[in-house]
């Protein structure tokens, strides 16, 4: 997995085209140093598997961001356009690496609030299957505001067992097509708290 730390982004592949572009669209060039990403690597005891987060406004039922959790040689959440951080997690273009069960559950908390649902989808996979969606992850790199779902999809599809998700902007149609897939086990995550969820991201941040 060390090997796939050192992958260059495909859209950093094209940094001289597209930085104004993607700096206008709101993306996220964050890009922690190597110790940072290294020191954090959290390796998790439960199966390899690959979580899709779908957070779901609870009025109508629509979709408002999509994410990957993805159990291989480490634990890492791909938060294409997201909002969510901590300081003790480094982060590398939407990509956040140590995820501990109390980073999950920071992350989930921090969707979860009066008019949002979170849907979490897990489907197990091989090891060298997580690997590869984190080695897609990467690759995919920092995405602009608006886009999450279109990123999501793109790394799916290109992921073995995962073909049929469409490829669509929309987070909805992807958490159907997931919900398709063998073995898949879905949990509803609800919280009453305030739609403003800046206090509690700084709440967050001041825990370790």
């Amino acid at each position: 997995m060390n090997a796939a730390l050192t992958i260059m982004p495909r859209r950093a592949l094209l940094a001289g085209l597209l930085v104004a572009g993607l700096s206008a669209c709101g993306a996220d060039r964050v890009y922690a140093p190597d110790e940072a990403v290294q020191r954090a690597i959290y390796v998790s005891d439960e199966p390899p598997s690959i979580t899709l987060f779908t957070v779901q406004r609870r009025y109508d039922g629509s979709g408002g961001h999509s994410a990957l959790m993805i159990n291989g040689s480490q634990r890492v959440i791909y938060d294409p356009a997201g909002t969510w951080h901590h300081p003790s997690m480094p982060e590398r273009y939407d990509l956040h690496y140590g995820i501990t069960d109390r980073m999950k559950a920071f992350y989930i908390d921090y969707h979860a609030r009066a008019s949002w649902d979170v849907l979490e989808q897990t489907v197990p996979v091989t090891r060298e299957v997580a690997d590869l969606a984190i080695r897609r992850a990467i690759e995919e790199g920092a995405t602009p505001k608006g886009f999450c779902g279109a990123s999501i999809a793109a790394i799916l599809r290109d992921v073995p067992g995962f073909e049929s998700i469409p490829a669509t902007m929309a987070p909805m149609p992807i958490s159907r097509a997931f919900d398709r897939l063998p073995g898949e086990v879905t949990v509803r995550h609800q919280d009453s708290d305030s739609d403003n969820n800046k206090p509690l991201l700084a709440a967050q941040a001041a825990q370790n």
